[in-house]
């Protein structure tokens, strides 16, 4: 039986506000050692934000991080699963879309976040992705 979403994903993910700035999410993935942060507006999902947007979106273009807003650097057009949706469908969308993680929403609110890390050590424990995975941060 194929596994579902809500076994492989990582409950209750760091989020951060769009009006917030691009320091908050920065040390937000700091504190709690992570590469993203899901930004959300007014309670709702607004977009997803990576270590890699704030490199080349706001340092590669000089924009003063404590100016400018999540919702002004955020990935927007955001993929999203269910907790009822199979893993193998998030690994196809992965593929499709050329992403590496997904926002899990159920009522209209994040729930949770699955990364290609989860699903990599959900499908083989001993691929040198898991591996990486499963490491301490190195923070």
């Amino acid at each position: 039986m194929e596994q579902k979403i809500r076994d492989v994903m990582t409950p209750d993910p760091v989020t951060c506000d769009a009006e917030d700035t691009v320091i908050d999410a920065a040390r937000a993935m700091q504190q709690h050692a992570i590469g993203d942060v899901i930004v959300l507006e007014q309670g709702k999902l607004c977009g997803l934000v990576t270590d890699r947007d704030l490199v080349v979106r706001v340092l590669a273009e000089t924009r003063d991080p404590y100016q400018t807003r999540l919702r002004d650097v955020c990935t927007g057009d955001v993929s999203t699963l269910t907790l009822d949706d199979d893993a193998e469908t998030a690994v196809t969308l992965m593929r499709q879309r050329a992403i590496r993680r997904i926002p899990i929403v159920e009522d209209d609110v994040v729930v949770g976040v699955v990364s290609i890390g989860d699903l990599a050590m959900d499908r083989d424990e001993r691929s040198a992705l898991a591996a990486v995975s499963a490491a301490p941060p190195n923070s």
